[in-house]
């Protein structure tokens, strides 16, 4: 049999070194969400600061998005870098271990959820658009929310990473037969995530007999006969984005960088930054929820708006009862793109009259794209949950937008054929059935 490294490398995985946490660590301290949830809640960041106090934290080692226009941003970074260093140097987070981790996530509102945590090959990742690469995203790159992330990862010795990347697996040969046979395994963390967020058990895989079973079935997934067997191409899209698209743009945008100034280094290509730290998820997964991400308008003159929409008869708008009213109309008729929508005015539907789009979330961004463009002071932000929608859209000055969500069982097939997603199309659950940051991994030499 060829070598394992080699079979995985062909496949853009590697196995990844992993450092966790020391004996002793309070861990649902330690883990925290992903830094781009809660974004319009700053109360939250607060009361898991609160929370957290001055225990080891991976809060610590991140910068919540909430405060990226805050100003103080150098002084962020510094202090990102500083805890790193000092949880490295002081014995907080142990040696770096090689192997695999199977990662079980439940919550109170879904079924388990599996993944494994591998090092994927930046050489065979390409975010931009009609890129055929083995690792895709899937959703529009907002090039412009890369630099900041740049700033904060180029210095860092570590990563902590919230991204999860997805498989189509529908034989599912990879993960679950791992997950069926956790009594084998390592058991390295077993812990209740903090605000409610749910479980999180995490089993480490380096025998000889597990890598050579996770290497066949990469194998299988990642050959030109597989790919034109499921998708009727030979141009195999083996790792689709699912959360944490502009976390890997930065690290390949990073990766990128240091080719070019370390052109003649005869070890550059073994380089530890050019590989990233990811779960993997397979998309037939039963925990493996698709939703949709919604908008929230900020500083909105309602009568403006509707004027915009409605005064060529590109969309109409129709006025509902409530917000549940209006939710239940968006999704009506599947083949009608429709959004709802509330502010302190009431709530409705706008229906695209003349899609550009063939799905809604794209039709309805490109018009708000052109409508924040014309009018600065209405800004948007983008969030999980449509409690969080009516509650946030309801308040003076604002709208709530709520989006249908996508269909998981064209999800790689319509990648392929049509290209990525418009940017904040969808998501993997809700805000607190995001990734917990928890492994780590030296980026640095």
């Amino acid at each position: 049999m060829e070598k394992i490294a080699d079979i995985l490398k062909k496949n853009a995985v590697a196995v990844p070194e992993i450092l966790l946490p020391a004996a002793g660590t309070d861990m649902t301290k330690w883990a925290v969400v992903a830094c781009d949830q809660y974004t319009s809640q700053k109360e939250y960041w607060t009361g898991l600061k609160d929370l957290i106090a001055d225990a080891p934290s991976t809060l610590n080692c991140i910068f919540p998005e909430c405060y990226l226009e805050d100003g103080d941003e150098a002084e962020r970074i510094k202090s990102i870098n500083s805890h790193m260093n000092n949880y490295i140097d002081s014995g907080v987070l142990g040696e770096p271990v090689p192997g695999f981790i199977l990662v079980k996530r439940e919550t109170p509102s879904s079924a388990p959820r599996w993944g494994l945590m591998v090092s994927l090959d930046l050489e065979m990742y390409d975010f931009s658009v009609g890129s055929v690469s083995a690792i895709r995203a899937t959703e529009g790159t907002i090039l412009e929310r890369i630099p900041p992330r740049v700033r904060i990862r180029e210095n860092a010795p570590i990563e902590l990473p919230h991204i999860m990347v997805l498989i189509d697996d529908p034989e599912k040969s990879l993960i679950e037969p791992l997950s069926a046979d956790t009594e084998s395994l390592e058991k390295v963390y077993d812990f209740e995530l903090n605000n409610k967020s749910g479980h999180l058990t995490g089993y480490r895989i380096n025998s000889q007999e597990k890598l050579e079973q996770i290497a066949a079935a990469f194998e299988k997934l990642g050959s030109a006969d597989t790919a034109k067997k499921m998708y009727g191409t030979e141009n195999r899209l083996l790792f689709a984005m699912g959360d944490g698209n502009h976390s890997l743009a930065t690290a390949k945008t990073i990766w990128e960088d240091y080719k070019k100034n370390n052109a003649s280094d005869p070890q550059l290509m073994s380089n530890p930054a050019r590989w990233a730290l990811v779960e993997i998820e397979n998309i037939y997964c039963e925990g493996i929820e698709f939703e949709a991400i919604h908008r929230i308008l900020f500083g909105l003159d309602y009568d403006n708006f509707v004027s915009a929409a409605t005064t060529d008869g590109s969309f109409s708008v129709t006025a509902a009862s409530d917000f549940n009213e209006a939710l239940s109309l968006m999704t009506e008729n599947a083949e009608v793109q429709r959004c709802a929508f509330v502010t302190d005015k009431g709530a409705g539907v706008i229906t695209a009259r003349k899609p550009d789009s063939s799905i809604a979330a794209g039709t309805f961004q490109n018009f708000l794209d052109a409508y924040l463009e014309k009018n600065a002071d209405t800004k948007i932000d983008y969030v999980h949950g449509l409690d969080v929608t009516e509650e946030i859209g309801s308040k003076s000055g604002n709208m709530g937008i709520a989006l249908p969500s996508i269909a998981k069982d064209s999800f790689f097939r319509t990648v392929i054929n049509d290209g990525a997603f418009p940017r904040k199309t969808f998501s993997m659950g809700e805000a607190f059935e995001k990734r917990f940051y928890v492994e780590a991994r030296k980026i640095k030499k």
